[in-house]
């Protein structure tokens, strides 16, 4: 008996029963109206009550959480949709406005040259390793686009020539290219040269006008434009501004350092002239 007494199970047994009576004393005196042993028992219980109910709050509460939850991605797929939505409206905006700016261009050089007749096309690749900025243009032969017609863009600015075609794009050489030859003149002084630019001076975006005389009046600030000669180019395409004059070292003339009045490696937009009066004409 003293083993029992002195045993873990019997201190156990004591301590519940002591906590048993605190309950019910507690019980007696909040609960009046209830019998002792409800009240114990209801004592005992209220506690696990009280987490059941939490639990059960917690879950419904989970519960709301996953339904807001799916909500709100339901509600962010429906943004990113329309963000698309004004991407696609704000590009097609920009292609619009871009046409619209090409359109009237087109309109002004069709009302000084109405012997014009030109393709729209744009720009789908380039050469990135290429100095001379040829580029590749989205039209071709199908078109009506040939071997050497003109490429200007803007009100009449010139841009190239195009030097290979196929049925659905073309290739344009541009004005840097040493190889493209444009007879020039200077609109105030009439003095003539003719475009025969250089590799040096194609990596710097200028162009070179040579065969001017010594004895030039040309200055700077002046305008060059094409002179038609040659049938290849029409009259009066726009080829750029003097930057400067020089003396050629390695004969009596001198030319002129020309900066082009667009940025060739920029342009998007352009019109192919394929028909114009005194085309394919040239001077014996």
């Amino acid at each position: 008996m003293n083993r029992f007494v002195k045993s873990t199970w019997f201190k156990i047994i004591v301590a519940f029963v002591a906590i048993l009576f605190v309950l019910l004393i507690f019980a007696a005196a909040s609960k009046k109206g209830s019998s002792p042993l409800s009240s114990v028992i209801g004592a005992v219980t209220e506690p696990f009550s009280h987490v059941s109910s939490s639990i059960g709050n917690g879950l419904s509460g989970l519960g709301g959480g996953l339904r807001s939850k799916a909500k709100y991605e339901e509600e962010i797929k429906g943004l990113k949709k329309q963000i698309a939505g004004y991407q696609k409206e704000l590009a097609d905006y920009e292609q619009i406005k871009q046409q619209n700016e090409l359109y009237q261009n087109a309109l002004g050089v069709k009302e000084k040259n109405p012997d014009f007749e030109f393709v729209y096309a744009t720009v789908i690749g380039r050469d990135a390793a290429d100095v001379y900025t040829s580029f590749t243009l989205s039209k071709g032969s199908k078109d009506g686009i040939s071997v050497d017609d003109p490429v200007i863009c803007g009100e009449g600015q010139l841009v190239g020539i195009v030097k290979k075609v196929a049925d659905t794009y073309c290739v344009v050489s541009t004005i840097l290219d040493p190889k493209v030859s444009v007879s020039a003149y200077e609109v105030r002084t009439r003095e003539t040269g003719y475009v025969s630019n250089t590799t040096l001076m194609s990596e710097t975006g200028y162009i070179k006008v040579a065969g001017l005389s010594r004895t030039t009046s040309v200055t700077a600030g002046g305008v060059v434009c094409s002179t038609g000669v040659g049938g290849v180019f029409p009259r009066d395409l726009i080829i750029g501004t003097v930057k400067e004059v020089k003396d050629d070292d390695h004969t009596i003339s001198s030319y002129l350092v020309i900066e082009p009045t667009v940025s060739i490696k920029d342009i998007e937009n352009v019109l192919v002239i394929t028909n114009f009066e005194g085309q394919g004409v040239t001077v014996s």
